[in-house]
């Protein structure tokens, strides 16, 4: 799929409960969560044919749009069977799942009360977020003008297309300086996220990371969180300032799309991938693979 715009792609796309050809998922210029954000999303990984945490995902699209004041038309399972079949119709075992929600272009304006809620799903191969040789050595990472904004101000907690402006912005700022994403702080000035992934770090044997008070508790955090208890590491959640940065030893990233990825600096801060962060990638591989097959 390299070098091909996603909206050329081949395949099938499951639009409003019917799956149609890829070129034919179009929705009008003047729809509303285009003009207005009024769209939230999902993202999720596919290994082996089955997707890792699928119900979970599909619960917080369905929290994600509650958050934001619609009702997805479509029930937890309805979605999930969608997602399997889809993957599955485009012969897919390895891959990168997509469900989209949003209000549509009955009304143009801030207000939309009648608006349709559209849901689709899309599906295709994905390699990982960041290149092996990246994984292997850490990313570098800047660290982003924006900030994670207060809950008061926001609604950080669902999984909101809006919430991202800052995130694209940011890594495009960190991209053209030669970095791979960037940390953001939050409002407070405290550490909090990458643009599209949670962190951690370690000290003296110790994994810290921010507590998740205004951005999301990832799916993936909460999985390595798991597994890093599993092995007997103590795990630290709480406010981390950016000078703190200079005293650990190890940062590892996680996400859908990061998987677990180390990291090798962040501005003026620097790490060394080690042991603790290639047992957590190895746990990860591990569960997310034993998922596939204990399901098949």
């Amino acid at each position: 799929m390299a070098g091909v715009p996603f909206d050329q792609m081949d395949g099938l796309i499951w639009f409003n409960g019917e799956f149609v050809d890829w070129a034919d998922a179009k929705l009008h210029v003047l729809t509303h969560g285009l003009h207005y954000a009024s769209s939230v999303f999902e993202g999720e990984r596919a290994y082996g044919g089955e997707i890792f945490k699928l119900t979970e995902h599909t619960q917080r699209l369905h929290y994600s749009a509650e958050v934001l004041g619609f009702e997805i038309p479509y029930s937890v399972e309805e979605i999930d069977d969608a997602c399997r079949e889809l993957l599955s119709r485009q012969n897919l075992v390895d891959a990168y799942v997509r469900p989209v929600a949003w209000r549509g272009s009955e009304m143009m304006g801030v207000s939309a009360q009648n608006n349709r809620i559209n849901v689709a799903i899309a599906a295709w191969n994905w390699p990982s977020y960041f290149s092996p040789e990246e994984r292997l050595k850490g990313v570098l990472l800047d660290i982003a003008e924006y900030r994670r904004p207060d809950p008061k101000t926001a609604p950080s907690f669902s999984k909101a297309a809006g919430l991202y402006m800052i995130c694209t912005i940011s890594k495009h700022a960190a991209e053209a300086k030669g970095y791979a994403d960037a940390i953001m702080l939050d409002w407070r000035g405290q550490v909090a996220e990458a643009t599209g992934a949670n962190v951690f770090f370690v000290k003296d044997g110790v994994i810290h990371t921010p507590i998740p008070d205004c951005f999301l508790d990832g799916i993936t955090r909460r999985s390595v969180i798991q597994l890093a208890k599993a092995r007997g590491y103590e795990l630290v959640e709480r406010v981390i300032m950016p000078e703190e940065m200079s005293d650990f030893s190890e940062c590892f990233l996680t996400g859908t799309a990061a998987e677990v990825t180390p990291v090798s600096e962040i501005g003026p801060y620097s790490f060394t991938p080690g042991e603790l962060s290639k047992n957590l990638i190895e746990d990860y591989e591990r569960l997310v693979h034993a998922h596939s097959v204990s399901n098949s």
